[in-house]
C-alpha cells in the first residue's frame, strides 16, 4: 500500500495548491492540469510528519515550523492512503520546486496557486476529495 502525505498551508484565507500536469497517451507529463495540496510519498523508514516536512520543502520551498495530523484518507480506486496535516510554515515566499522521484524530463509540477480556503470542516468531512485534487477547466 502506497502511503502519502498532504499539507494544508493557509495564509490570509487562502490555501496553497501545486499545479500538476497529468500524463498523456505518450506517458509524458503533457496532459491536463490539476491542483493538489503539496505532498507526496512517505519514504521507507520515514514518519508521516517527517515526510510532510520534506515534501513541503521539495515542492514549495518552505520550511514547516509546526504540523498537526488532521485525518487519513483512503485513495479511490487505489491501494494507498494519504495522511493530511495542517501545517504552519516559515514566512518566506513559496517557490515551485521539483519532484525528485520523477524519472522523465517532462515537467509534472508546473505552478503554485493560492486558492480560496474551504472551512476546517471540509478537510474532515466526507467530500474531502473535492478539496484534495481540483480539476482545472
Amino acid at each position: 500500500m502506497r502511503e502519502r502525505v498532504a499539507a494544508i498551508i493557509e495564509r490570509e484565507g487562502r490555501v496553497l495548491m501545486v499545479r500538476h500536469r497529468s500524463k498523456d497517451a505518450s506517458g509524458r507529463h503533457l496532459g491536463e492540469e490539476y491542483l493538489t495540496l503539496p505532498g507526496g510519498g512517505i519514504e521507507p523508514g520515514e514518519s508521516a510528519s517527517d515526510a510532510v516536512r520534506r515534501e513541503v520543502a521539495e515542492e514549495v520551498g518552505l520550511q514547516v515550523t509546526w504540523s498537526a495530523f488532521v485525518r487519513r484518507v483512503e485513495h479511490r480506486g487505489d491501494d494507498g492512503a494519504s495522511s493530511i496535516f495542517r501545517v504552519e510554515v516559515d514566512p518566506g515566499v513559496a517557490a515551485l520546486g521539483a519532484d525528485p522521484e520523477l524519472t522523465c524530463d517532462c515537467p509534472r509540477l508546473v505552478g503554485l496557486e493560492w486558492v480560496l480556503a474551504p472551512g476546517q470542516e471540509a478537510w474532515e468531512g466526507p467530500d474531502v476529495w473535492s478539496h484534495l485534487k481540483v480539476a482545472i477547466s
